[in-house]
């Protein structure tokens, strides 16, 4: 969110399925950009992220902001980037899963099972955001393995060589979706109360401050939409949130997805050891929760981006 979605409900979609797939092809275009501006402004952040989270040898002496001036120093300015080619890869194809999914379970669950209002809303996201999670899995896991690397001690030389080497020395495919437990249920509060966040203050923004907050749409002028200001707040304040509440199965789901990179890999094989070895060793502050002032840092213009930019994107693919 990563996550990282617009919680409005698109237009009514022509019967042709020429029209309906053109109209997935834009949305999947938009999510995809959407996702890939946001991850990239927030990518040195990410990277120092991971390097503290799973106690990188190098860096895990060091703080959130000396780590950001460490690593330029030790592996050059591109090292703040390691690891963000995967995640591109990666993030397109979920940022348009997410959203593309998200509009459907709303409509299965208003239509077919008759839940709607914020329920739904909460419950569509949660759906959305594990869907594209199983999706897009394995990239995720090469991103972070490239991410872990420092200079001079590199386990892979790149995207393809970490697929094979993982498919090679830890399982065949199982060795993909090592950590998918946790980020499952990681992604399960994270998704829906970022989806839940943005699309409440957004329809009650626009209910009871439609003059002050909102505009009208550049390619629909029935359809209002929050200003730019407005939908940065609103995204921040969502991934704050969401953040706060599923971090630490995050921290368990990177220790997983490490893997054998990891000395204490034997001690990270299930969610729940996993959790128990972090808090028993290194405690909340400086084990669950490390690096969570990095995540505040990095959540809210990630957040802000992804939503500003799919809302931006939507009126330049008139999908309003």
């Amino acid at each position: 969110m990563t996550s990282e979605a617009a919680v409005s409900t698109p237009p009514a979609i022509s019967s042709t399925p020429a029209k309906r797939d053109y109209y997935w092809l834009r949305s999947f275009l938009a999510g995809g950009v959407a996702g890939c501006c946001a991850k990239t402004t927030i990518a040195p952040l990410d990277r120092v992220k991971i390097l503290l989270q799973a106690q990188n040898p190098h860096y895990k002496h060091l703080g959130v902001f000396s780590t950001l001036s460490a690593v330029p120093k030790k592996e050059g300015f591109l090292g703040l980037y390691k690891g963000n080619g995967a995640m591109m890869v990666r993030i397109f194809p979920y940022g348009a899963i997410q959203f593309m999914a998200f509009d459907s379970y709303k409509k299965l669950l208003s239509k077919r099972i008759g839940i709607s209002g914020h329920v739904h809303r909460l419950m569509a996201g949660s759906m959305a955001g594990m869907t594209a999670v199983i999706c897009t899995y394995p990239l995720d896991v090469v991103r972070v393995r490239l991410a872990f690397q420092v200079k001079g001690e590199h386990r892979y030389t790149g995207i393809a060589n970490a697929f094979y080497t993982i498919y090679l020395k830890e399982g065949g495919i199982l060795g993909f979706y090592r950590g998918l437990t946790p980020t499952l249920i990681g992604m399960a509060p994270y998704a829906g109360f970022s989806f839940f966040t943005f699309g409440t203050l957004k329809s009650l923004g626009l209910k009871h401050f439609p003059e002050m907050l909102g505009r009208p749409s550049s390619d629909n002028p029935d359809v209002l939409v929050l200003k730019t200001r407005v939908n940065l707040l609103c995204g921040g304040v969502a991934g704050a949130i969401a953040q706060t509440i599923s971090y630490p199965l995050d921290v368990a789901r990177r220790r997983m997805q490490l893997g054998a990179v990891l000395p204490d890999s034997d001690k990270c094989v299930s969610l729940t050891k996993t959790l128990k070895y972090v808090y028993k060793k290194y405690g909340v502050k400086k084990g669950l929760y490390r690096g969570l002032s990095l995540n505040y840092i990095r959540c809210v213009p990630s957040q802000a981006v992804a939503f500003t930019t799919y809302e931006f994107m939507k009126q330049v693919l008139h999908l309003n």
